[in-house]
C-alpha cells in the first residue's frame, strides 16, 4: 500500500491517500482540495475515513461525493476495495475520535487523538480526559511495530511512543 501525507490548510493537518491498484481511501481531506485533487487523477476513491470532524480535517469534504464517505462507523473490521481496516473508537480529543488501524500494512491513522511523543487536547468542546486515559489504554494493546500516522507532524511507531511519550507510560 502506497501512503501519500498531503499536508492541508493553515494548521498543516495531514490528509492521507492511501492507494492500491489505483483505487484511492483518503483519510482526513483536510482544507485545500486542490491540492489533495492534484494525486487524484486516473484513481478511484473507495471510500473517505474521517478520524473526527474538526475543520482542518473535513474542509474538503465537501468536494466528495457523500455516498464516499463512511458514515457512523461501528468498531469493527472492513472491506473497501482492495483495503481492509478495523475502526477503533478513540475518544478524548473528541467523542467522536476514531482511529483506522490496517493490521496487513502494520499501521494506523490516529488523527488528534495520539501525535509523535503527544496526545490531542482534550480541553476543547467535546474533549474528555477520563475517555482520552480509556483510549491510551486501549491503543497499547496493538503491535509496538505498528506505524502511527497521526493527524498533524511526523509518524512514529507504538513501540517509540510507548517508551518516550509521557501519555503512554
Amino acid at each position: 500500500m502506497k501512503i501519500t501525507t498531503i499536508k492541508t490548510g493553515y494548521l498543516s493537518e495531514n490528509c492521507y491517500l492511501l492507494e492500491k491498484n489505483n483505487q484511492i481511501i483518503i483519510i482526513d481531506p483536510g482544507d485545500d482540495y486542490e491540492k489533495i485533487n492534484q494525486h487524484l487523477q486516473n484513481k478511484t476513491i473507495v471510500k473517505i475515513l474521517i478520524t473526527h470532524h474538526h475543520k482542518d480535517h473535513i474542509g474538503a469534504l465537501n468536494h466528495f461525493d457523500k455516498n464516499l464517505i463512511l458514515e457512523n462507523p461501528k468498531e469493527k473490521t472492513y472491506t473497501e476495495g482492495p483495503f481492509t481496516f478495523t475502526v477503533i473508537e478513540t475518544k478524548g480529543h473528541t467523542k467522536d475520535s476514531l482511529t483506522y488501524y490496517f493490521e496487513k500494512e502494520k499501521c494506523m491513522f490516529t488523527g488528534d487523538f495520539l501525535f509523535k511523543g503527544t496526545i490531542g487536547r482534550t480541553d476543547l468542546e467535546s474533549g474528555n480526559i477520563n475517555d482520552m486515559q480509556k483510549s491510551i489504554k486501549k491503543i497499547k494493546q496493538y503491535p509496538n511495530d505498528t506505524k502511527i500516522y497521526p493527524g498533524h507532524g511526523p509518524s512514529t511507531n507504538l513501540k517509540i511512543e510507548k517508551e518516550t511519550n509521557y501519555f503512554l507510560k
